[in-house]
C-alpha cells in the first residue's frame, strides 16, 4: 500500500500562441512537490487511529507448549465408586424416602422390605445355633471317652460327622443373615423380624430409584443406582493412528457444553487394544473440584503432547492474509506536516502449536524479535488499514 503525503502538483502546459508571447511574455512552471512512498509492508496510524483501533503492545515470551490433540469422551467413575443395589431374596417394598439425586452414606438405609423367608432364616439359624451346643458337647465327650476306650471308634465317627455337619449349616445359615442385612451376633429368639434394612454399600448420590411402597421386587431386579463422584475419570476414544502420541502421566485440559471454563486431569490408563470402530480407550483421572461436572456427561478435550519452549505471542496477535499469516511490530514514530504517525511493520511468519491463549511463531527467512515491541491487540485493525487505505491508513 501507498501512501502519498502531499498533494502531486499538476503542470499546465502552455500553447504557443505567437500573439500571447509577445504580449504577455508567457507564465512560469509550477515546480513538483517531493512524494512519499511507503513500503508495501509499513502501515501508519495517527494517535486518534491507534486509540480507536485498540492497539496494544507487548513481547514475546518463551513458553513451554506442545502439540495438542483433540479428543471426545465422556465423564465417567471407577467401577469401585458405583453401585447398584439389589435385594438377593425379593421381598415387597415396606417403606422408602429417597428419590433420585439424594446424597447417601454408606451403611444408609435405602428402603426397608419384608418377607416371611426372612423370619425362617432366622428361625433356622437359631434353632442351629441351640443344636450346636449339645452337639459340640456331645462330640467332646465322645472324643475324649473314645481316647479312654469307652466308646468305640465308629461311635466317635457318626457324633463327628452329625457335629460337622451341623456347624457348616449353621454357617450356610450364618451367611444367609449376612446376605439379607441380619447381624447373626445380634439376632435373638426375642428380635426375629419379617422385614431387613436395605443397605446403602457406598458413599454417593442416588443416580436411580426404581421402587414405590408396596411393590414386590425379585433378586434380579436394580432398585438402586449410586454413584460416587468424589473421584472422577474420563473416558476418552482416541484412533489407533494417535495410539503413539499418549502415554501415562500426560496432563488433559477438558470442557463440558461447550463452555469456556477448563478443567484439568491426566492420564492415568490407555487401551491395551483396538476396537472394531479401530479406536482405543484411554482414562485420565480429574484433577480437580469439578462442581459442574457430572458422569456422564460428554466432554471435548485436549491432550497435551511433550513440551519443548518455544518462541509464542498471544494468538490474537497473528493474523492471516492471502493464506499466509503476519504479525505487527511498533517501527517507529515520526511527523509528518506538524503531525505525529506510528508506523507498524508487517512481518510474515509461521505458526507452531498453540495452547492457553499463545500460539508459537517462527520468522520466516529468519529473524529475532526478542526486543520487538508486538502488537498483541488490534492486529486485524492494522491489517484491515492495509487492505483498506483510506479508512485507516494515512
Amino acid at each position: 500500500m501507498k501512501h502519498v503525503s502531499s498533494i502531486l502538483s499538476i503542470c499546465f502546459l502552455g500553447l504557443a500562441l505567437p500573439f500571447a508571447s509577445c504580449k504577455n511574455g508567457g507564465q512560469p512552471a509550477t515546480e513538483p512537490v517531493e512524494t512519499e512512498v511507503l513500503p508495501e509492508d509499513i502501515v501508519e496510524l495517527r494517535a486518534d487511529q491507534i486509540k480507536l483501533a485498540k492497539i496494544e503492545l507487548g513481547a514475546v515470551e518463551l513458553r513451554a507448549m506442545g502439540n495438542v490433540l483433540k479428543v471426545n469422551g465422556v465423564v465417567t467413575v471407577a467401577p469401585q465408586n458405583q453401585a447398584t443395589v439389589c435385594m438377593p431374596l425379593g421381598g415387597f417394598i415396606k417403606s422408602t424416602s429417597l428419590y433420585p439425586g439424594n446424597v447417601v452414606n454408606k451403611g444408609q438405609t435405602l428402603a426397608v422390605i419384608e418377607n416371611q423367608d426372612f423370619v425362617d432364616i432366622q428361625q433356622n439359624y437359631l434353632e442351629a445355633k441351640n443344636k450346636m451346643v449339645f452337639a459340640e458337647g456331645e462330640y467332646k465327650r465322645h472324643t475324649s471317652l473314645f481316647k479312654d476306650e469307652v466308646y468305640s471308634e465308629m461311635n466317635v465317627q457318626q457324633v463327628t460327622v452329625e457335629y460337622r455337619n451341623l456347624k457348616a449349616l449353621l454357617k450356610s445359615l450364618e451367611q444367609k443373615l449376612v446376605l439379607i442385612g441380619v447381624n447373626p451376633n445380634r439376632l435373638t429368639e426375642d428380635n426375629i423380624s419379617n422385614s431387613v434394612n436395605l443397605v446403602s454399600p457406598i458413599k454417593g448420590f442416588l443416580k436411580a430409584v426404581n421402587v414405590n411402597i408396596g411393590k414386590y421386587v425379585s433378586p434380579t431386579d436394580v432398585l438402586f443406582e449410586i454413584v460416587n463422584g468424589d473421584n472422577l475419570l474420563l473416558e476418552l476414544s482416541l484412533f489407533e493412528k494417535d495410539a503413539d502420541k499418549v502415554a501415562v502421566g500426560q496432563k488433559i485440559r477438558f470442557s463440558i457444553n461447550n463452555e469456556s471454563e477448563e478443567h484439568d486431569a491426566v492420564i492415568s490408563q490407555t487401551g491395551k487394544s483396538v476396537n472394531s470402530d479401530r479406536t482405543f480407550r484411554v482414562y485420565a483421572t480429574v484433577h480437580t473440584d469439578c462442581k459442574n461436572v457430572l458422569p456422564g456427561m460428554y466432554v471435548n478435550a485436549l491432550i497435551e503432547e511433550a513440551t519443548a519452549e518455544v518462541t509464542a505471542v498471544p494468538s490474537d496477535a497473528v493474523v492471516s492474509f492471502d493464506d499466509k499469516d503476519y504479525i505487527f511490530i511498533y517501527q517507529k514514530e515520526k511527523e509528518e506536516d506538524g503531525k505525529p504517525f506510528t508506523e507498524y511493520k508487517m512481518i510474515e511468519v509461521k505458526k507452531g502449536v498453540s495452547g492457553a491463549g499463545f500460539t508459537a511463531i517462527q520468522v520466516v527467512g529468519g529473524g529475532e524479535l526478542s526486543a520487538a515491541k508486538i502488537v498483541i491487540k488490534g492486529a486485524y485493525n492494522l491489517l484491515s488499514a492495509k487492505k483498506n487505505a483510506g479508512e485507516m491508513a494515512c
